[in-house]
């Protein structure tokens, strides 16, 4: 029987974002299954993205750094226990860490409303680790984004309610194993503590290979991403001066919004590779996929991730993924799917992006080796099942 899921997020399309598209395909997948999902979201997003059997209600927020998540959560659960009183709620999924409850909030939560399962999309703590070492490799604007400063200066205050998903959550499912791990080390749970991980899939049916030969002519290389300082593009722009010198026939793409893309561009120019580098601030979903499709290696340079799902995406499309060595992305990604490098590394990063480039017959072999992974583990059909499995045990 099916089950009635309130789902808290801070993203919802069209806030995509990693945790909005997972929010998104999760739910519809959810649906298949049977069950019933009502999402509780912010509003002033623009027009909700409607899907059968997915109901969107959206709260007030306050407009500001890491402040959001406490104003959101305080409306999320007010609006929470009415839809409680209305239409009685199985159970509670909240997606952390963009929901700041209190121990007490939870409680209430958990005493008045449902049983909670607590998404760990990763840490504040951990987010301000990797703007700290952004700032070490000095990549442009640390300093300069709102956000970012906001995390910096208070990551330890928010990480008190992060201690509390931990302590009061009836489970945590992390994202990644590095996740679970990050969590263990920083607020050492209780004994009992139930915390499972699932990785997050990605869209197979948007992202999928183009079974069209490659550009025999140019080396593609596309980065997709925020355009924020921990995502370390100006580390990329200096690995591909190196990999541009060796191989002339070479061009890199990036793809996000943000701030950083008149910085990025000065310094594309410094680098004497302003005429083989685009940044483009945003494009449609479909125009993206093809992107993916096309590029001979997708690079992925961040210094900090949950889990990271841009490698899935380019495996899904069926391109190899050149990443770091660190956190989540071996988990997803090794030798056979495309390349580790050291994080904030520019030697190793040139030197795996070469490695891959040189040899086109082992990109194809790669790029088709991503596909079968991501086939295989990294669904939102498997999620669905794993989180119905969750659910169906709490609600009994």
């Amino acid at each position: 029987m099916g089950l009635h899921i309130a789902m808290l997020s801070a993203e919802y399309p069209p806030r995509w974002g990693g945790m909005g598209s997972t929010v998104y395909h999760l739910s519809a997948a959810l649906v298949e299954l049977g069950h019933r999902i009502t999402v509780i979201t912010r509003d002033g997003g623009g027009k909700a993205i409607a899907q059968d059997g997915v109901n969107i209600r959206e709260v007030k927020w306050l407009y500001a750094p890491m402040a959001f998540t406490r104003s959101y959560g305080k409306h999320a659960l007010a609006d929470l226990k009415k839809l409680h009183s209305e239409d009685s709620v199985d159970v509670v999924h909240l997606h952390c860490p963009m929901i700041s409850w209190t121990e007490s909030q939870f409680k209430d939560c958990k005493e008045n409303v449902a049983p909670i399962v607590s998404s760990l999309h990763g840490s504040w703590l951990g987010e301000k680790d990797g703007l700290r070492i952004a700032a070490k490799q000095k990549e442009a604007a640390v300093w300069a984004n709102p956000n970012d400063l906001a995390i910096l200066l208070s990551a330890r205050h928010y990480a008190k309610f992060e201690r509390a998903a931990v302590n009061v959550s009836d489970i945590c499912v992390a994202n990644s194993h590095a996740t679970k791990e990050d969590f263990l080390e920083r607020y050492s749970p209780p004994p009992d503590w139930n915390c499972q991980v699932i990785h997050w899939g990605v869209d197979t049916e948007m992202f999928h290979p183009s079974g069209e030969p490659k550009d025999a002519e140019m080396n593609q290389i596309l980065a997709v991403g925020r355009l924020a300082a921990r995502k370390g593009y100006g580390s990329l722009l200096k690995a591909f001066a190196v990999v541009k010198e060796k191989i002339p026939n070479s061009e890199l793409l990036i793809v996000g919004r943000g701030h950083l893309k008149n910085r990025l561009e000065k310094q594309a120019i410094k680098l004497g590779i302003s005429s083989s580098v685009r940044i483009d601030s945003g494009m449609p979903f479909d125009k993206l996929a093809e992107e993916f499709r096309n590029a001979d290696l997708v690079v992925y340079p961040s210094y900090y991730e949950g889990q990271g799902l841009i490698p899935l995406e380019a495996m899904a499309s069926g391109t190899p993924v050149a990443t770091v060595d660190h956190g989540p992305l071996p988990e997803m990604v090794d030798d056979s799917v495309g390349g580790l490098f050291t994080m904030a590394n520019i030697d190793s990063m040139s030197s795996v992006i070469l490695s891959l480039l040189s040899d086109k017959k082992g990109l194809e072999d790669r790029g088709n080796a991503g596909r079968q992974r991501v086939l295989e583990n990294y669904t939102y059909g498997k999620n669905a099942e794993k989180f119905s499995q969750i659910y169906s045990n709490l609600a009994k």
